[in-house]
């Protein structure tokens, strides 16, 4: 049987590291994938075959709590079931950087009929084994306010790559935080004009701390751009909230919608605020 909590100790790569010289915050949903994987196949034959048959994620919600820099030590993760439903399962983790928990992160998943081509509901088999692997002690994360928009903020063109894809042929879950990350830095790019700067200053200095993106269907390899639209949707002193919706600028058929709280080392100025209130949402 799963025990209660399961320990993946995951090893970090010199490549996930960002612009700061810390871990990206995109990879560490690599790194929660990874020991959703270990838990999933360290059970019975019956949670194995739970990844053959498919399995989708349909939700993350993700809390950074302090940066983490490149060692060769791992991360310990610690991961838990946090609740099971009908046809729906909720994954917890702590992720360890030595004593200190450096991330807190909830994964909502459902299996997939790959041959049927549509979700389904969990087996009584399935149902059992994640019941017995359920633990209430920790505190739940509570969702970031969804956003509703038609128009307005920073629209990036989204080119699929082919090794994007994972083993069901879809775009891989973890992919679409590089994707918001991708039109979030364009977004910040252009409202605080990094680019016309010849060097970074401590105004560039943005670290996502909350993160929730919602799955709504998987978005397949294809020649014709997808777009991410952000918008701005609060400015702090120091912080700013935004939303983006992945969509198919051809259809208006929405893919993920996700919801961003970043901060910042210094202050806005009078002119980023203004900037960044041309991007709010209409």
């Amino acid at each position: 049987m799963v025990p209660v909590v399961h320990r993946y100790v995951c090893p970090m790569r010199w490549g996930d590291m960002d612009a700061q010289a810390h871990v990206n915050n995109a990879a560490f949903v690599d790194y929660l994938q990874e020991a959703r994987v270990d838990y999933l196949l360290s059970g019975p034959p019956t949670m194995h075959q739970l990844l053959d048959t498919g399995v989708l994620v349909v939700q993350h919600q993700i809390e950074y709590l302090r940066p983490v820099r490149f060692h060769d030590r791992g991360l310990a993760i610690d991961l838990w079931v946090d609740s099971v439903g009908g046809s729906r399962f909720q994954i917890g983790y702590e992720v360890r950087d030595g004593d200190e928990v450096a991330i807190r992160a909830r994964t909502t998943g459902a299996p997939y009929d790959l041959a049927g081509g549509g979700l389904r509901r969990l087996t009584t088999a399935e149902r059992t084994i994640f019941a017995a692997g359920r633990e209430d002690s920790h505190q739940p994360l509570p969702d970031l306010p969804k956003q509703a928009w038609s128009a307005g903020g920073h629209d990036y063109p989204l080119q699929i790559r082919w090794s994007d894809l994972d083993s069901y042929g879809h775009a891989n879950n973890v992919k679409y935080y590089d994707y918001i990350q991708e039109a979030r830095v364009a977004l910040m790019a252009q409202a605080l004009r990094w680019l016309e700067r010849d060097s970074p200053s401590a105004d560039d200095v943005w670290v996502v701390v909350r993160q929730d993106l919602d799955y709504r269907r998987p978005l397949d390899f294809r020649v014709a751009p997808y777009r991410v639209n952000t918008v701005v949707t609060a400015i702090g002193n120091r912080s700013i909230r935004l939303a983006a919706s992945i969509d198919d600028p051809a259809t208006g058929a929405v893919y993920a919608q996700a919801r961003t709280i970043l901060v910042g080392q210094q202050p806005l100025t009078d002119d980023q605020r203004a900037a960044l209130s041309r991007l709010a949402p209409r």
